[in-house]
């Protein structure tokens, strides 16, 4: 692992109380920065989350606050903002399948309008909102965004069709924001395969020993797999913008 001094450093992680989200906020705090983990409200894995990494030695703070709402995700982040001081990186990785059984792409009547507007107000409204609000502190630090994709937004089925819509949508949104904040801010996305993390969708185990085996590297992602390429687009990679990069054990190849 690429080790960093992010000492004087400032990030915010949405979706931080759990899965990519937690590991990243982690990752970032064990190397100096000081970390904004948003959660919804009403979640009390956030404010654990907040007090573990302060046990540990980490500066973090709790930025609750629902991405999916238009206000209160600029709010959200403002707020993160004026209690950071600055902000160097913006982590928008908040996600929600609004699901809890995976439907498959023939099951149309399954997808409902319902379904639709929660997906888009989360998964690509909400990181719209986050980068929007706080594109000019990230400008004034030379900051960077990281958005989390999937592999479902390139073409693999995904737990439906509508949150697959979606993660393609911030890929394209991560190309178009990079054009918006450059040359300041760099902006880049993560596409996940399958990861062992908390997530409302129940796979079954078959569906995780298959995604296994169809893996070039024959294990599912963990989440710490992926902060460390999420720290890697914030603070390295220094000519690489508008770009999604995969991450899934070889999983679209087998």
């Amino acid at each position: 692992m690429i080790s960093y001094d992010l000492t004087g450093k400032a990030a915010l992680v949405t979706g931080g109380a759990s899965g990519i989200g937690l590991a990243t906020a982690r990752m970032l705090a064990g190397f100096g920065a000081s970390v904004a983990i948003n959660h919804l409200a009403d979640d009390p894995r956030g404010p654990e989350a907040v007090a573990k990494l302060v046990a540990e030695g980490g500066k973090a703070i709790g930025a609750p606050g629902n991405v999916g709402e238009k206000g209160a995700a600029e709010r959200m982040v403002l707020k993160a903002v004026e209690r950071l001081g600055r902000l160097d990186l913006l982590v928008a990785n908040a996600g929600t399948p609004g699901i809890r059984k995976s439907i498959a792409p023939a099951e149309l009547d399954l997808v409902t309008e319902e379904l639709w507007a929660q997906l888009l107000e989360v998964n690509l409204l909400g990181v719209f909102r986050c980068a929007k609000a706080a594109g000019p502190a990230l400008k004034a630090a030379r900051g960077a965004i990281v958005c989390t994709s999937s592999i479902s937004g390139l073409g693999r089925a995904g737990s439906s069709l509508a949150y697959s819509a979606t993660k393609a949508g911030v890929i394209s949104l991560t190309q178009n924001l990079a054009r918006a904040l450059a040359p300041e801010v760099r902006v880049n996305a993560i596409a996940p395969g399958g990861v062992d993390s908390p997530w409302i969708v129940e796979w079954t185990e078959e569906e995780r020993r298959v995604t296994i085996e169809r893996s070039l590297l024959k294990r599912r992602c963990q989440p710490e797999d992926l902060a460390e390429v999420i720290l890697f687009l914030g603070f390295g990679a220094a000519m690489v913008t508008g770009q999604t990069l995969v991450v899934d054990g070889g999983l679209m190849l087998g």
